[in-house]
């Protein structure tokens, strides 16, 4: 373990230039040679965390090509059934881990530390052709979303006095999704209640593909997909109780946006952490994560935040 903190040590300046990756690459490149690192790196789990941590292997893949490392997409929940049978070095997670797993990560043996890397906000999506929406309450969505209303709330007209008496065709996060956990909770009062006739994937690709070609849909996704299909997309403000609110980077990260902002994290399993490579990959990842946050759509933490979880991580490590 000693060996490990001195790279932790040798390598925090490196990897802090490598965020200025194109003048830098060569220099972190040539010292992580020296190191030899070599191995693979499992992650799996949240579609919303995906997208930083794939942009940061692929960083880290330019300066330590012996590292194999990939990131599947399962959701957080499927993330959390591979991390808790060992299957996983990583799990990205866009809501805390439940009980339930954790009983689950218990009985295999399993420990393993929480960092939070981001900010997220969910985003309430139409399609531009929507033309009588631009906001809702907690409460209308509440309507919309909540047990009672599946096979009973259908039309548009139901939601709003003067909204056209069309079907209204929602897409949302399957179950195994830590945004449908959090929505649920956020928006109908307990995690993982909702109506279930809705068109459900845990591929935020595809919600998007929904919608965009829907002029009567609505559904819910991180904030960074819609980012990253605006031209397709159009936002809907959420009243809180506190007057409508549009999501976006500024009103996510003051917390102004409600209830639908949240922290989002990775898991880092004990036996993993004992690797060279593993240790050097989470400490590249958490040097680098407040600028590829902000670069496909997220909320960065403060500055002393990360300092926190950095302290965190070494401590989990020097416990080995």
């Amino acid at each position: 373990m000693k060996t490990i903190i001195k790279i932790i040590l040798g390598v925090s300046v490196i990897f802090t230039l490598a965020s200025c990756r194109r003048n830098t690459e060569k220099s972190a490149e040539n010292t992580l040679k020296d190191k030899e690192l070599r191995g693979s790196i499992k992650i799996d789990g949240s579609s919303t965390v995906y997208p930083i941590t794939e942009a940061i292997a692929e960083e880290f893949r330019a300066v330590a090509p012996e590292v194999k490392v990939t990131v599947g997409v399962s959701g957080t929940g499927g993330g959390f059934k591979k991390f808790s049978r060992g299957e996983t070095a990583i799990s990205d997670a866009s809501r805390p881990i439940k009980d339930k797993e954790k009983i689950a990560c218990e009985e295999n043996g399993i420990s393993y530390v929480q960092l939070e890397v981001a900010y997220d906000g969910l985003a309430v999506l139409v399609n531009p052709a929507n033309d009588w929406l631009d906001h809702l309450s907690v409460e209308e969505l509440k309507k919309i979303w909540e047990p009672a209303a599946q096979g009973v709330i259908m039309r548009w007209s139901q939601i709003r006095d003067g909204f056209p008496d069309e079907e209204i065709h929602l897409f949302g996060p399957g179950v195994a999704s830590g945004t449908y956990d959090y929505f649920t909770k956020a928006i109908c009062g307990e995690e993982g209640a909702s109506r279930g006739d809705y068109t459900a994937s845990e591929d935020d690709n595809v919600l998007v593909q929904g919608i965009s070609t829907d002029k009567y849909g609505l559904g819910f996704f991180g904030l960074a997909y819609f980012e990253e299909n605006k031209d397709k997309l159009k936002l809907v403000g959420v009243d809180g109780g506190e007057g409508v609110v549009i999501p976006t980077q500024a009103t996510v990260a003051d917390g102004t946006y409600q209830p639908l902002s949240r922290p989002i994290f990775i898991y880092v399993k004990d036996k993993a952490a004992e690797r060279e490579e593993v240790v050097t990959f989470v400490t590249f990842y958490l040097e680098l994560v407040p600028e590829i946050a902000q670069e496909v759509g997220y909320i960065a933490l403060p500055a002393a935040e990360y300092a926190k979880q950095a302290e965190k991580f070494q401590a989990f490590i020097s416990k080995k």
